[in-house]
């Protein structure tokens, strides 16, 4: 029996974006200012955490979950939810692939963001790949997974500790105010002693610095990169 994801914010329902988070926080950093801009303009944005955190050095599972719900009425996300695998052991798996299917054919995104595949952190390239299985899964008529099959139309990467080669740029200037406060709503990460390079005090500062550098490139003030991996059909009228 495939194990039920939890929502612990909004409603499960049909989303226009939904990002895959390997712990809590990560989505906020690597694509919450998108996120944000897409709820404001009426869009359904959500978060799916892959697991609960609780491996990490600062913050308990309990105390993780409650600043994913207060993040995500800062967002404004029509829906944020909580997949449970282990933390540590994120990786392709058949039973991890299958819950994430039956996740995706429940909420039914248009777009799907995910780790990029070469981050250094095991879980991020390890959720890149598990999704990529449950991708095709959710699209398979006779899969032994709940629902009624669902295809996705796009796929995004996001950048979280590794350099990434940007096909596709946001502008968040906008939104700053909220991805800030979105991001430090994460009190258990980002206040206290410094632990890494992604758990300090600095998150906004170091992370600002590269919307600032990916917003240069795009001659705007911020923006957030993303990688396509299938080419983009665009209208060249409105390049």
């Amino acid at each position: 029996m495939i194990a039920p994801f939890s929502t612990t914010h909004g409603t499960a329902q049909p989303l226009d974006w939904l990002c895959l988070a390997p712990h809590p926080d990560d989505a906020e950093i690597g694509a919450g200012g998108t996120l944000i801009r897409l709820a404001k303009a009426g869009q359904a944005a959500g978060i799916l955490e892959m697991s609960r955190g609780e491996r990490g050095t600062q913050g308990t599972p309990e105390e993780r979950e409650a600043e994913c719900v207060a993040a995500a009425a800062i967002m404004g996300l029509a829906w944020r939810g909580q997949l449970g695998l282990p933390d540590g052991e994120l990786a392709d798996t058949p039973e991890g692939a299958a819950r994430l299917a039956a996740a995706l054919r429940a909420v039914r995104p248009r777009v799907l963001v995910v780790p990029h595949h070469l981050d250094r952190h095991p879980d991020h390239f390890g959720t890149y790949h598990l999704a990529k299985r449950a991708l095709h899964l959710a699209a398979l008529k006779k899969a032994d997974v709940p629902g009624e099959p669902h295809r996705v139309s796009r796929v995004l990467l996001y950048q979280g500790n590794a350099d990434i080669r940007a096909s596709l740029l946001v502008d968040v200037e906008a939104v700053q105010p909220e991805w800030e406060a979105a991001i430090r709503a994460h009190t258990s990460q980002f206040t206290g002693v410094y632990i890494s390079e992604t758990v300090t005090p600095e998150i906004v500062e170091r992370r600002r610095a590269r919307l600032m550098y990916w917003g240069t490139l795009a001659r705007v003030r911020y923006a957030e990169a993303f990688e396509v991996e299938d080419p983009l059909l665009v209208e060249p009228e409105r390049l």
